[in-house]
């Protein structure tokens, strides 16, 4: 049966300031109700396929479980990478997560990026039941999209003659790089040049095959790192001290600009990476002006924007062709022909120490979420939002003091050795250096303002004692 493995790695700069590092765009609903991460899921459905492998960030893996608990969706493993090393390991890592769980079976791959849009899932099913006789037959088959402009922010892949292993796949002539405007339109003339995807599908022995040929220190690494794997909760926690001894390479560089195997499907399906600002506008519907709005905006005389309000309205007159972002914490404004330089603002904010490349102004937590309302010289304020059943770990604090109050909802309270209830409109105080726990018992959301007050309030300022979500010793 054929295994999907979903790489949810990656932080999405360019769509700053929506994605952020621990919060990128796979993890946001960009294009619908759902996040890119759960279509990328749902996407499947139809397939006949097991469970999927997941590959992702150490630091986002109770986002990625809790969207696809929402799903109901089951998963074989959740592989957590330490740190990215791109996506030749990250697909060593979870092939080898497959073949522990395939009971001597070769399973079928079908790796797919998280972060992609696809809006014709029948024809995307049925390029990978194309590539299916392929890949029995030991091919490793990468699906190319069908250009309908002459892009220059992807690669591109030339497609040679009718492979024989089946009808509907060609040999691959080459790899060419992200070209120039007048090449890309040179390619697009051609008919012979489709867009490098980031898909593939092969079977998990055959990729590690060949990933020993052409990148042997890769393979050793990764075998090494998950044979030393610790299992955490749900998750599967590659041993970060071998795996930091793995280089970093693409699978392109790595095996398929190598390997004699590889074949190409072409695919025309709506597709697109939502790379940037002015992709997200091409993906989504837009109205008659051309401009695509999501929350609170109002345009008068304005043409062929995006437009998005996260917290306050947003208002435009006579604004063409730009991009305007509103959230919480930050407001981007710029072309769209500009949306490119935004990783420049990203590393800028990171080389000032600023916050707002990694974290946004809510954080989300496996117990829930705190948002930043407030804050000042020895003070914040938050507001604390704890999912019914969920606990925050027994913590205490060297350096700050807190206040609770109940806006809504039933809080089980540890303070010292004390355990009580607060209901709404009640409040407790938690003084420096006393140990304190939150846990919502009900069946409803608990909300809660917290007032903090000290000479530190960084979050670092957590000592954990116990913690329901394998959490102690960390921050996070």
């Amino acid at each position: 049966m054929l295994t999907p493995v979903i790489l949810s790695g990656g932080a999405g700069t360019r769509l700053w300031p929506l994605s952020r590092e621990l919060y990128p765009k796979q993890l946001l609903a960009l294009t619908g109700e759902r996040t890119m991460l759960q279509q990328t899921a749902l996407r499947l459905s139809g397939l006949a396929a097991a469970s999927p492998v997941v590959v992702c960030n150490d630091a986002h893996r109770f986002l990625v479980a809790e969207q696809l608990r929402q799903l109901k969706m089951d998963t074989r493993a959740v592989v957590l990478e330490p740190f990215g090393r791109n996506t030749a390991p990250a697909i060593a890592l979870a092939a080898v997560a497959a073949l522990k769980m395939a009971a001597g079976e070769d399973p079928e791959l079908l790796v797919l990026p998280a972060d992609h849009v696809i809006r014709d899932v029948g024809a995307f099913q049925k390029a990978v039941r194309t590539a299916l006789p392929a890949v029995q037959q030991g091919k490793l088959v990468t699906f190319g999209i069908v250009p309908s402009a002459p892009e220059t922010g992807y690669g591109y892949i030339q497609r040679g003659s009718e492979s024989a292993a089946a009808a509907g796949l060609f040999q691959i002539a080459r790899f060419v790089e992200k070209p120039d405007l007048e090449r890309a339109q040179q390619f697009l003339q051609s008919g012979d040049y489709l867009w490098n995807s980031g898909m593939f599908m092969f079977r998990a022995g055959r990729y590690l095959q060949e990933l020993e040929k052409f990148a042997p220190q890769i393979a050793r690494v990764c075998r090494a790192a998950f044979e030393n794997a610790a299992s955490d909760l749900d998750f599967m926690r590659i041993d970060a001290k071998t795996f930091e001894n793995c280089p970093s390479d693409s699978i392109d560089y790595a095996v398929m600009e190598k390997t004699s195997d590889a074949v190409v499907v072409p695919l025309d399906a709506g597709w697109s990476d939502v790379g940037s600002w002015s992709a997200l506008h091409d993906a989504c519907d837009a109205d008659r002006h051309g401009n695509v709005s999501r929350g609170d905006v109002i345009s008068e005389d304005s043409n062929g924007n995006y437009l998005y309000a996260e917290s306050r309205l947003v208002a435009t007159v006579g604004l063409q062709d730009h991009v305007v972002v509103e959230t919480k914490d930050a407001v981007l404004v710029a072309p769209k022909d500009r949306v490119q330089d935004v990783k420049k603002l990203v590393t800028r904010l990171k080389e000032a120490g600023r916050y707002e490349h990694s974290l946004h102004r809510e954080v989300f937590r496996p117990w829930g979420s705190y948002d930043s309302i407030e804050n000042g010289e020895r003070f914040q304020v938050k507001r604390l939002k704890v999912k019914p059943g969920a606990t925050l770990s027994l913590q205490m604090h060297h350096h700050r003091a807190e206040h609770w109050i109940v806006v809504s909802g039933t809080a089980r309270i540890t303070r010292g050795e004390e355990v009580f209830l607060l209901e709404e409109n009640q409040s407790t105080y938690i003084p420096i250096g006393v140990k304190h726990r939150i846990e919502n018992p009900g069946m409803i959301p608990l909300h809660i303002i917290e007032v903090q007050s000290g000479s530190y309030l960084g979050e670092d300022d957590i000592v954990r004692f116990d913690d329901r979500y394998g959490r102690k010793g960390t921050t996070n």
